[in-house]
């Protein structure tokens, strides 16, 4: 596949995919805290590409979203998540494999090879209904296992948050196969459309959107590396002024 396929496959992923928890507001954004610039270096520009993923959302996300919602019946959209989400399985398989997690790599291969098959290519979730559960991992969450630090976090046009160590992951995926991230972006084009209305009501009461949604991003992808095993969040960790 040429690279001009491949970016325009980035492209038209990243419209679909970019759907960051930000306000309505764009005029007026808090100015950086000096304390948290050695924590959050690329705040400034990450700040002006949050403002353009805003925009991008409000004039074709969002459109988009409310107008697949009206023409496509809900089997439809739950069969289309279903084969976005078996594309991943073999990067699932992999980084199980990198995390010493064999019996996830071997979950996650059988999911594939079900589903793939009496699954209808993954239309039909056929290795649920046998007991073999999902849970996708991916290359920036096998480097998390490993000690492998954030690094900086990282707002990107269009496909909205990332920190350097996750970004680098999913370049690593993408060169080998852009196959399994066009099939995450369409995955999370579905979860966002089934809770479009949830995730924009978050912004409603943030004062600073991008510091919620940085935040939320990074303590996400900490409780996946973790399996799902919760944190025990300091006080000092939150804002009021975040919120109103």
């Amino acid at each position: 596949m040429s690279m001009r396929v491949k970016l325009f496959f980035v492209f038209v992923a990243g419209l679909l995919w970019a759907a960051p928890v930000l306000a309505d507001d764009v005029q007026l954004q808090p100015q950086p805290d000096p304390k948290a610039a050695s924590e959050d270096p690329l705040e400034s520009i990450n700040r002006v590409t949050s403002s353009f993923n805003r925009a991008v959302r409000g004039v074709i996300i969002d459109p988009l979203v409310d107008g697949y919602q009206a023409v496509t019946p809900q089997f439809l959209q739950e069969a289309i998540g279903n084969a976005a989400s078996n594309l991943n399985e073999p990067v699932t398989a992999i980084s199980s494999l990198l995390q010493g997690d064999t019996e996830n790599a071997g979950t996650a291969t059988k999911r594939f090879f079900i589903n793939s098959t009496i699954g209808l290519g993954g239309m039909e979730d056929k290795a649920s209904e046998m007991g073999y559960q999902s849970r996708q991992e991916d290359l920036g969450q096998a480097a998390g296992y490993h000690g492998t630090e954030p690094g900086a976090h990282i707002v990107l046009p269009l496909l909205g948050p990332s920190n350097t160590r996750d970004a680098f992951g999913d370049i690593l995926t993408g060169l080998a196969s852009p196959v399994p991230l066009v099939g995450r972006v369409a995955q999370q084009s579905v979860i966002y459309s089934q809770n479009q209305d949830d995730v924009n009501s978050v912004s409603e009461g943030a004062l600073d959107p991008y510091v919620v949604e940085r935040n939320g991003y990074e303590q996400h992808r900490q409780f996946l590396i973790n399996n799902g095993e919760t944190l025990q969040v300091k006080s000092s960790d939150l804002d009021p002024k975040d919120f109103r």
